[in-house]
């Protein structure tokens, strides 16, 4: 299982790496999205600079990159026990390190939100239901999808505690987390200035 689960990291990776949110402006709107509003290659600022409906696609697009990994290596290599676990950990983490920092883009990519819900959607669909529910909560009140991206994914450790899923999820969840409010931090550095975009801002 050793080797499976390296090939596995190594493709999730890479396969992560795949800037769905600029091919999709590329080929819709013939434009670099990198240079259009945030220059994320994200599903938000999709959403913003080409259209909703491409935007959801995006979304789609990039959870897949966390969760079909995962689930091939599970049916590849059926299992279970900590050594299980971890593989299943890591080609999760991997799949979001390809997008944050992919190879075809010299490792400047997306914030990470929806490749992790992809990964967590493979391994805890009730967490993910109960991170949504608080997501869509802070952005209703606040209006900032940032701040709700950033509380979901650091609530996420905490339900797959009470879920009880196995250490090695609730370890790759914490860097997780991590991971995407460093990718947020200039976000936060506008959140406290005041200068963050609401969703139903005209930037929006």
């Amino acid at each position: 299982m050793a080797y499976a689960s390296v090939f596995f990291a190594i493709a999730a990776y890479i396969i992560g790496s795949i800037p769905f949110g600029k091919l999709i402006a590329a080929y819709v709107a013939h434009v670099d999205i990198t240079r259009r509003g945030s220059g994320n290659i994200g599903a938000t600022n999709v959403a913003r600079e080409i259209g909703m409906k491409w935007g959801i696609i995006t979304l789609i697009l990039d959870m897949l990159k966390g969760f079909l990994p995962m689930v091939a290596f599970s049916l590849y290599a059926p299992g279970s026990g900590t050594a299980h676990e971890a593989a299943l950990a890591s080609i999760g983490l991997c799949a979001l390190l390809g997008h944050m920092f992919p190879l075809f883009l010299k490792f400047r990519g997306g914030k990470g939100v929806a490749t992790a819900l992809g990964v967590y959607l493979a391994i805890s669909p009730l967490s993910i239901l109960f991170g949504l529910i608080l997501f869509v909560l802070v952005v209703a009140i606040g209006k900032f999808v940032s701040l709700g991206s950033m509380i979901g994914a650091c609530a996420i450790p905490l339900f797959l505690t009470l879920f009880d899923k196995p250490a090695p999820f609730i370890s790759a969840s914490v860097v997780m987390a991590i991971l995407i409010c460093w990718k947020h931090r200039e976000n936060i550095h506008r959140l406290l200035r005041g200068e963050e975009p609401k969703w139903k801002d005209p930037k929006y």
